[in-house]
């Protein structure tokens, strides 16, 4: 067992569905002081919230155990929509594998987010929506 936890995938990013993008950025930004930047149609309307300062070079966040997210729009065609958190990986194609071999089913084909990695969605034994992130930047 101590084996196969010798290396860990971090959580590094976590996702929140949304009804209406622009309220929801105001909410976080007013309650808990949240930066936003909302994307555009080519990158699905995404909106990503900063929660701490990032590393201008690595975009890490600087503080230890702090992570930053984003907000997706809600759509009928799409599974699961609900808040999740995203686990980085070396290589995403095995982890896919292992996501099936453990009882979990992988949500589509990975797709690639210009200058971020790339990201595929899955549900677990439990039901519960997760993803997984390759980063073009190694992580930690």
């Amino acid at each position: 067992m101590a084996d196969k936890l010798a290396k860990m995938n971090p959580v590094v990013h976590f996702e929140l569905p949304a009804e209406d993008r622009e309220r929801m950025a105001e909410f976080y930004t007013n309650v808990f002081g949240w930066k936003t930047q909302m994307l555009g149609p080519e990158m699905g309307n995404y909106v990503v919230a900063t929660t701490t300062e990032s590393d201008e070079k690595t975009g890490r966040p600087k503080n230890p155990g702090a992570i930053n997210g984003g907000f997706f729009t809600k759509s009928d065609d799409k599974p699961a929509q609900y808040p999740s958190v995203v686990i980085a990986v070396e290589d995403i194609k095995e982890h896919m594998k292992k996501v099936e071999e453990a009882g979990g089913e992988v949500l589509g084909e990975p797709w690639d987010i210009p200058s971020v990695g790339l990201y595929v969605s899955f549900i677990d034994t439990e039901g519960n929506r997760v993803s997984m992130l390759q980063p073009r930047m190694p992580v930690g």
